[in-house]
Formats: C-alpha cells, sequence, structure tokens
C-alpha cells in the first residue's frame, strides 16, 4: 500500500508516521503540512528528532495544485491517505481523494458523527461531504473489522470514545444494562490530548487536574451513537504528557450476574490482542507508548452495578495505532500486523 500522510507536524502525525515506517506492507510516498504553516520545507526528522535516520522525508505543503499533480495526474499509484489534520480539512479533502480510487483513514472527526446535523453544534462548521458522510464508516477495529474491510472512508475513533466503547460494547451490545438508565463515563487525558499548538491552557506548567467542557464534549455524542446508549460524559485534563482512562458506571438490568459480565467480555476480548483483560485496576504507564488497551471491570450484585475501567495511550490506541489497525484489516491482515514488534513501543 502506497500512502500519503497529511497533517505531519502535529503528535498524532508524528506517532502515526513512526508506525507507518516500520511497516513491511506500506510505504510513505509523501508527507503533507498546512501550506501556510512554519514546518513545510524542514524535513520530518528535523521536526521530529525521534526519527532521524528514520524517517527523514520533506514535508511537503498541501495545495489544490499539489493534489493535481501527486493524485489527480500521477502515474505513480497512491492507495490510501491518512488525514491528521483539522476536522474540517478532512471533510472538505475525503471525497475527492475518494472520487481518485484514494482510500481515506480519518483520523480527525470529520466524520465520526453520522448525522451532519451534529458537526454545526459540536464542531463548528457545515458539513458539506454528505456523500462522504453518509459512506464513512466508524473504525473501532475490535468490533467493526468486517465493516472497515468493505469502506473506502474510515473515521478513525476518538481517544475518549475508544477508551469509553471498549468498555461499555461488551455491555451495551449484550443488552445487560438497565434501559434509559443513567450511564456516567470520567475521563482523564494527559496534555498531548490537546495537540501541539502552543496555548496557555494546555502548558504543562499551567495544568491541574481539572474537569472541562462538562455537558457539552464532542466526544459524548460519539461515545452516545457507537454505544447506542446516551452517557453523560465528564472529561478531565490532568498533568502529565500522554496516556488515558476511563471509568464507566452504569446500572444493569435485575438478576444480571457477575457472570454473565465475565463472559461478555471474555467474548468481546479473548481474540483480541491489543485489548488486555487485566486482573487489576488498568494503570496508564502500562499502556502508554504501547498500542495496548487494558480492561478492569467490577459487578455489585446486590446494588445491579458494574464499573469499568480502560486505560488506552491517547497518541496510539486512540489515535494512530488504531489507524494502523484499520490499515492491516484493509489490507486483509491481523489487526495488530507490525504494532506488537519490538521497538514500536
Amino acid at each position: 500500500m502506497n500512502v500519503v500522510v497529511i497533517g505531519a507536524s502535529g503528535y498524532v502525525g508524528a506517532e502515526l508516521i513512526g508506525l507507518l515506517t516500520q511497516h513491511n506492507k506500506i510505504s510513505i510516498q509523501h508527507l503533507l503540512v498546512s501550506e501556510n504553516g512554519t514546518s513545510s520545507g524542514q524535513t520530518f526528522s528535523q521536526l521530529h528528532a525521534r526519527w532521524q535516520g528514520i524517517c527523514d522525508l520533506p514535508l511537503e505543503p498541501f495545495s489544490p495544485q499539489w493534489f493535481e499533480q501527486h493524485i489527480s495526474a500521477s502515474k505513480h499509484k497512491i492507495d490510501a491517505v491518512f488525514f491528521a489534520t483539522p476536522h474540517e480539512f478532512s471533510a472538505q479533502w475525503a471525497q475527492a481523494f475518494i472520487d481518485e480510487d484514494v482510500k481515506v483513514f480519518d483520523l480527525s472527526g470529520g466524520f465520526r458523527l453520522k448525522d451532519a446535523k451534529q458537526y454545526p453544534v459540536h464542531y463548528g462548521f457545515e458539513h458539506q461531504a454528505l456523500n462522504a458522510l453518509q459512506q464513512a464508516q466508524y473504525g473501532l477495529a475490535e468490533w467493526q473489522a468486517a465493516e472497515i474491510a468493505t469502506s473506502n472512508l474510515i473515521a478513525v475513533p476518538g481517544c475518549y470514545p475508544t477508551a469509553s466503547l471498549l468498555a461499555l460494547k461488551p455491555i451495551t451490545s449484550n443488552d445487560l444494562h438497565q434501559e434509559n438508565s443513567l450511564i456516567v463515563v470520567n475521563g482523564i487525558s494527559g496534555v498531548t490530548g490537546a495537540g501541539r499548538t502552543a496555548s496557555l491552557a494546555t502548558s504543562f506548567c499551567e495544568v491541574s487536574l481539572t474537569p472541562y467542557n462538562i455537558l457539552q464534549h464532542r466526544h459524548q455524542p460519539e461515545i452516545s451513537q457507537e454505544a447506542n446508549v446516551e452517557v453523560i460524559f465528564n472529561p478531565h485534563l490532568a498533568p502529565y504528557k500522554r496516556g488515558l482512562l476511563v471509568t464507566v458506571t452504569l446500572q444493569l438490568k435485575a438478576g444480571v450476574t457477575s457472570q454473565q459480565v465475565d463472559s461478555a467480555f471474555t467474548k468481546a476480548y479473548q481474540d483480541t490482542p491489543l485489548v488486555r483483560i487485566v486482573n487489576t485496576w488498568p494503570k496508564i504507564d502500562n499502556v502508554a507508548y504501547s498500542p495496548f488497551a487494558d480492561v478492569h471491570w467490577l459487578v455489585d450484585e446486590e446494588k445491579q452495578v458494574v464499573v469499568v475501567s480502560c486505560a488506552i495511550d491517547n497518541l496510539l490506541k486512540g489515535a494512530a495505532s488504531q489507524a494502523i489497525q484499520c490499515a492491516n484489516i484493509s489490507l486483509g491482515l491481523a489487526s495488530e500486523y507490525s504494532l506488537l514488534t519490538a521497538g514500536n513501543y
């Protein structure tokens, strides 16, 4: 698979490119950045020194002229594009790539919500690419492999939704939850979740553990949509670099037992190498810099309540490595292909 990456200068783009360089079935042809950005003209390794000698490709400015030259008129076939861009950009350009028979893996939020009316509310723009939105497939790798394999546009899930859905779906997909009961998802993320652009609000020295965007976070409708239940999502920002943890509390149906819940999680994840069922409450340190998701739960049968926690690396399982999983599925490979190689994390 010959690919291009658009949005190569950010944290997620850098992690994605690092993983792509270690994948023997995928070849990076171009790395693109904003036409007006300051990183254009540098090499990738100049911007991200960790990859010096591993990926020294130039960072090219994306423009309509670049698209015409390298996609529309090029004799060198590009098979796929990865968007690690602002949401509006992928929403604007995805259809153009699809029309040229280039598969799209979108790591932004440009295609995660199925209802176009929700984009002005949660993302601040009117979605114009309605045909692309209609064909977009949500890409939670452990749950939607069959659909991912046949889609030309994959909406790679957000970091909070990935952890939340891995915790929720074994319960909700088996209809073990009490209908219309309160489902609360508490999430905590490190500062890299806010991106690489400098901001006083996310400066490491300024951040204290604090909730933010309560009852209005853009990931709340994404979680509710894919879990097929309404949730209350409470995100928190914490003063550490990377990693994310969610804890979900929900009411079980009367009579649901611990054994039923255990069976639901075991059945969901017994054949998924990147989702690990652990026997203690998960820790961010155990998944940071890795493609793993660690899941643990506890049932109170007297109260008919289950509490589930899931820890992931927000830049990897919450973004870049899950995009690789989706690409692997599209190639007919095991979703974990290349991600467990020594040196990847």
